[in-house]
């Protein structure tokens, strides 16, 4: 937005001076922030969104597990990754002149690594995406599959080693590993094994200056040379070339090595092997030749034979070393031929869904696999025939949709654009469209713009949109990075989030999902304790967290995420210790991303534990009201306005106004209201055993607290309902329940303690009445009183956040966008949330206030 200065939403005249005020203030207010200011500019008329309505339209997560066989052949190709990590790390260490591999090379490992197991999560969900489909074809729907990569550049080569005619469809993974161990793997030099005499000369001269433990890299090559000196050159440089070199001085006069007299530089001979300046006529016999350009004294030539043996043993050896390496990056090469690895889901898909004749392909590829008509093998073809060119052939494919000839579909996003699939009134199809996403895009634009193709105007049907995910941890990395820009892009074309799907359950990159990682990773390196038990362990057997945080870390080492690792001895022998750097801590990103590259068992035990400390920090921030979630619904059995709006502010260009609107909220629930939730719950003999009124086994402020609780959606989760405040956000697991309550026999008990615990709370926070914020803390008080600025926000927006940083709590200080809805008239208001305590520094701060006309 930083270009669209005309609109008027910082400049002289607003409360942001600049857009880069503006933005802060957008980035501290989250993405109910987004939605604030996308409903401003729309009440104003400064800004359009027509989208098209949602109604009718099914949206549905469904998980999809990895099959018996998928299983193995995906933790054999974990456990061959990380043989692969040690394999590479091996043979950089085994390099000559120490070279290790470039950066350069391990960026392709890890992106290797990256498309690898998305390609393995999405063959894992062919299986069900086949189900789902046969499933609506048989209810009489069609189907549309969604994709983003075809496989194209693996088959195309694969078909170019192997020929038109192969076996059987091709496997991208494999080929995806072939092809980075055939270009990467490292490999030593290929040594000369006839080399000339300079190559000679050249081991003789490095055999003579060469110092043990110090490498030949980087030494000058010296040569015999005569050097007049220059009477122009300062002392200063002279004493600089010396020490840069100092066998080959400057100096005016060096001494002779045999008869050990000064003479001038110039008519001394210097041998190219060992550097010995001698007189030509100390030499015996006299050196009385014209001199060469390389020359070697008597001595070195007496043992060119020597190094002649050395020269042959040195390439021996290097040639020793090439082979070996030759033979590990073959034995690897047949690994990967020999792993059992999926085909390309594209081919398995057609091929299951019965072929190129009954499904349309609209993708970008110009070639495809088809399965022999012996049944033997398959065949490469082009998807083009005679009478269809290259360029038509997706615009084909879809009229034969859009006719009801061919009833599957699958799209990809290059070759899917501006292709309209839904069922027209004006096509012969007019089934009802069933869209599976297979694989979801990186953007969330692109997101929105898939499901789209099947959703238009004038159809005669809404779409059913299923969304396919394996129950792999590590697969909700794309699944974080779409959820995370579909809700920002909710909050400016729509205002408000829950008018389309929602992939909000799946955004891990956040500031949350950042500190729980960080927590995470300090508790697996034993830096600070964790905050959770793991999965699979139990507090009453700390052995058990042992092995966990033993395992964990092992995997984390696999994955490259702990590095420099040491074994420890002495009292900590057998413990592996490391490091993980400071922009790993934090990296949601990459944690999600390794994490596909481990065995499932492993993965989705320590993806449970990141989630289970997110939902804790969640849980926490909820609880001291600093959570962001953008809009935020206020509840409550009873809402309504007391009092007339005020107008605190009037626009003087739009005429529009900013008004204050205060409500009550009673959020209690009865006890007449509760006893029906449980009797409807055990009607028919429904609901568990567990189900029922429980009592907190210690006392709160000289008095036990009393709730509902029955069995939720999940089994061994529970639904709490309390007086005071109603349904609980968070259902508690039954051991949680049990640990902090009793169950209540007595049904005269729960009702006595139910009634009272309702009654106090409806002016009494749970402080008691000592509590030091008094009247102005809502902790567990039921009956609440909500101020609410609603109207227009962004001119007072830099007022409001002022006054607010005033407050003395931290929680009053942050500006939080609510929504509610009154229960007399359901009227619907969206504003900005003004704690009690700050209304009358609000109110000051914007200097006027009078009662609406009504």
């Amino acid at each position: 937005m930083g270009y669209m200065i005309r609109l008027g939403l910082w400049g002289a005249g607003t409360c942001f001076l600049k857009f880069h005020d503006f933005l802060g203030a957008l980035d501290k207010g989250g993405v109910g922030a987004l939605e604030l200011v996308a409903m401003d500019m729309k009440a104003r008329g400064m800004y359009v969104c027509r989208t098209l309505s949602y109604k009718g339209v099914e949206f549905e997560v469904i998980e999809a597990p990895l099959e018996e066989n998928m299983m193995v052949m995906y933790k054999k190709a974990a456990e061959f990754w990380a043989e692969l990590r040690v394999e590479l790390l091996s043979a950089s260490a085994f390099l000559l002149e120490e070279k290790p591999i470039s950066s350069q090379v391990w960026r392709l490992y890890w992106a290797s690594h990256q498309r690898f197991f998305r390609h393995m999560c999405m063959s894992a969900k062919v299986p069900a995406a086949v189900r789902l489909a046969k499933q609506a074809l048989a209810e009489g729907k069609c189907v549309v599959i969604g994709l983003q990569s075809t496989g194209e550049a693996r088959t195309e080569e694969a078909v170019t080693k192997y020929g038109l005619e192969l076996d059987d469809f091709v496997s991208g993974p494999r080929e995806l590993l072939l092809k980075l161990v055939e270009e990467n793997y490292p490999l030593p030099p290929k040594p000369d094994t006839a080399p000339g005499e300079e190559s000679v000369r050249e081991l003789q001269r490095k055999r003579h200056s060469a110092t043990p433990g110090v490498s030949f890299k980087g030494r000058v090559r010296k040569v015999a040379k005569w050097k007049p000196a220059s009477d122009d050159e300062s002392d200063e440089d002279s004493q600089s070339e010396s020490d840069h070199e100092s066998t080959e001085s400057d100096e005016e006069f060096q001494i002779c090595e045999i008869c050990n007299s000064e003479e001038e530089k110039k008519l001394l001979l210097r041998c190219s092997c060992c550097g010995r300046l001698v007189h030509p006529t100390c030499l015996v016999p006299p050196w009385t030749d014209i001199l060469p350009d390389d020359w070697s004294c008597y001595s070195c030539k007496e043992k060119t034979n020597e190094y002649f043996k050395a020269r042959d043993a040195y390439v021996a050896e290097l040639l020793k070393r090439y082979e070996a390496a030759q033979e590990r990056k073959s034995k690897i090469l047949d690994i990967i031929r020999s792993l059992d690895l999926p085909n390309n889901p594209l081919d398995d898909l057609i091929d299951q869904l019965g072929g190129p004749e009954n499904v349309a392909e609209m993708t970008g590829r110009r070639g495809m696999l088809i399965r022999a008509s012996n049944g033997k093998g398959v065949i490469y073809q082009a998807r083009n025939t005679k009478e269809v060119a290259m360029e038509m052939v997706n615009m084909n494919e879809k009229q034969l949709f859009m006719d009801g000839k061919k009833l599957v579909a699958i799209i990809s996003e290059a070759g899917s654009a501006g292709v309209s699939l839904q069922a027209d009134r004006r096509a012969i199809n007019q089934k009802r469209r069933v869209h599976i996403t297979l694989e979801l895009p990186w953007s969330a634009d692109r997101a929105i713009q898939q499901f789209g193709r099947t959703h238009r105007s004038n159809q005669a049907s809404a779409p059913q949109y299923r969304l396919l995910f394996t129950n792999l941890g590590g697969e909700r990395r794309f699944a974080s990075i779409v959820a995370k820009r579909l809700e920002s892009l909710g909050a400016l074309t729509q205002g408000d989030r829950r008018a389309g799907p929602s992939l909000s359950a799946f955004n891990y990159d956040s500031n949350y999902g950042k500190r729980a990682l960080a927590m995470m990773y300090r508790g697996i390196m034993e830096q600070d304790p964790l905050l959770v038990v793991p999965p699979g362990c139990s507090s009453e057997n700390p052995a058990s967290v042992q092995e966990f945080i033993t395992k964990a870390k092992a995997a984390l080492i696999s994955v490259g995420i702990v590095r420099d690792t040491i074994l420890c001895n002495g009292k900590d022998a057998g413990k592996v210790t490391g490091r993980i750097v400071d922009s790993d801590m934090h990296d949601v990103g990459r944690f999600l991303n390794r994490l596909l590259g481990l065995p499932p068992e492993i993965q989705n035990r320590l993806f449970e534990l990141f989630i289970s400390i997110l939902d804790l920090l969640v849980h926490n921030a909820r609880s001291e009201g600093q959570f962001d979630s953008g809009i935020v619904d206020i509840r409550g059995n009873i809402i309504e306005l007391q009092g007339s709006p005020k107008t605190v502010f009037v626009d003087n260009l739009s005429g529009a106004s900013t008004v204050l609107l205060t409500f009550i909220v009673d959020r209690g629930i009865t006890w007449e209201s509760a006893k029906n939730l449980l009797d409807e719950r055990q009607k028919d003999g429904g609901g568990c055993v567990s189900d029922g009124f429980y009592e907190s086994r210690r006392e709160w402020m000289g008095r036990r607290h009393f709730m509902l609780a029955f069995e939720g959606s999940a089994a061994g989760m529970f639904k709490i309902f309390r007086p005071a405040v109603g349904e609980a956000l968070r259902e508690m697991s039954l051991p949680e329940l049990k640990s902090k309550y009793k169950k209540v026999s007595s049904i005269e008990k729960a009702s006595k303690g139910w009634q009272d615990e309702y009654d106090v709370s409806s002016k009494q926070c749970m402080h008691g009445p000592k509590c030091k914020f008094g009247s102005y803390c809502t902790v567990g008080r039921r009956l609440q009183e909500v101020s609410v600025l609603g109207g227009l926000i962004l001119p007072v927006w830099g007022t409001i956040e002022r006054a607010l940083s005033k407050q003395a709590r931290q929680s009053h200080k942050r500006i939080r966008v609510v929504r509610l809805e009154t229960t007399t008239d359901n009227q619907r208001i969206v504003g900005l949330l003004i704690p009690n305590a700050a209304v009358e520094t609000v109110l000051q701060d914007l200097s006027w206030v009078h009662d609406i006309d009504d």
